[in-house]
């Protein structure tokens, strides 16, 4: 079969499901509360598996009503940053917002409830009906890695796998780290990735490397631009500034099962 027929193909499959290369979604979770999310999907073929993320602060993406209107700044976070790079014919995106409910943001104990597993359950569901064949990997960054793996520990067999970036061990004061979080309670796969030089105080180098002497999967990255936010900020070593790309080929390697780093440069 000619390559331009198989693309023709994809594309009547992508239609015939309602899909779109980028959408706004928006899914009720409880009475009167939406959830919604960024859904970005290559549309030269079906996905084999869908990245949900989680960004870290708040967890506010501030996602408009109309995917015209959609803007990210230069500092976004670093998984809406790289969302691009993420995104391909194998691997499709959604980047979730917070509830209709938590318009201030969400912090670390809702991101810990059963409120919050139990929405992200009707976002799963949503993708599974959007793009039946595609695996479900949780992603989060910063504090939204408590979000993934909070959730990740109550779905079960439903998610493919966790991927934790930049992970909150200590959450201060007012916080839930995961330093004492159960990781093996998350039954589906399970990879850290962190950033040697991440100088933000809650999120150490230093326990990702504790993490991976316990036998949990590590890919370190090193090197990339100088600074030009804050330590725990996007555009610094916590985010992974200027390693956007060998961070994302590194994850999406590990992903689907090809050989990957242990450190990426």
């Amino acid at each position: 079969m000619k390559l331009r027929s198989c693309i023709a193909i994809a594309f009547a499959l992508l239609a015939s499901a309602g899909l779109r290369a980028a959408e706004i979604v928006k899914v009720a979770v409880r009475p009167g509360v939406t959830e919604s999310y960024l859904l970005m999907v290559d549309p030269s073929a079906p996905p084999k598996a869908v990245a949900l993320m989680f960004t870290g602060g708040e967890g506010r993406v501030k996602l408009p009503d109309d995917i015209s209107e959609l803007r990210f700044g230069r500092r976004a976070n670093f998984l809406v940053r790289a969302r691009g790079l993420f995104r391909d014919p194998e691997l499709a995106v959604a980047i979730v917002d917070v509830p209709s409910d938590r318009r201030s943001g969400m912090d670390d104990r809702f991101r810990a409830s059963g409120t919050h597993a139990d929405d992200i359950r009707v976002v799963i569901a949503d993708l599974r009906q959007r793009l039946p064949n595609a695996k479900v990997f949780l992603v989060g960054t910063s504090r939204g890695t408590v979000s993934a793996a909070y959730v990740g520990r109550t779905t079960g067999d439903s998610v493919a796998g966790v991927v934790l970036t930049s992970t909150l061990f200590d959450g201060g004061n007012m916080g839930i780290g995961l330093r004492d979080f159960d990781f093996k309670s998350i039954r589906g796969r399970l990879l850290f990735v962190h950033h040697q030089n991440d100088a933000c105080k809650w999120t150490p180098h230093s326990e990702a490397l504790r993490q991976a002497r316990k036998g949990y999967t590590l890919i370190t990255i090193i090197g990339g631009k100088p600074a030009e936010t804050g330590p725990c900020d996007p555009l610094s070593a916590h985010g992974y500034f200027g390693k956007e790309e060998v961070t994302v080929n590194a994850i999406k390697n590990w992903m689907f099962g090809r050989p990957y780093p242990q450190t990426a440069e």
